[in-house]
């Protein structure tokens, strides 16, 4: 992960997993974590989505 990532991560997390992954289902599980859990739920989904290894 780089600086970049771990910034969005914090503040943005949909657009973190949008630039990595592309719009799909983990992008749109995301941005339901992120309103629905006030935001923390959409940064530690985005943390671990963005480190985990393919």
């Amino acid at each position: 992960m780089s600086v970049l990532d771990i910034i969005l991560c914090i503040f943005i997390p949909p657009l973190a997993v949008l630039l990595r992954k592309g719009a799909g289902k983990d992008f749109i599980i995301n941005l339901v974590l992120w309103v629905l859990l006030l935001g923390i739920g959409g940064v530690i989904h985005a943390f671990w989505l963005l480190s985990r290894k393919e």
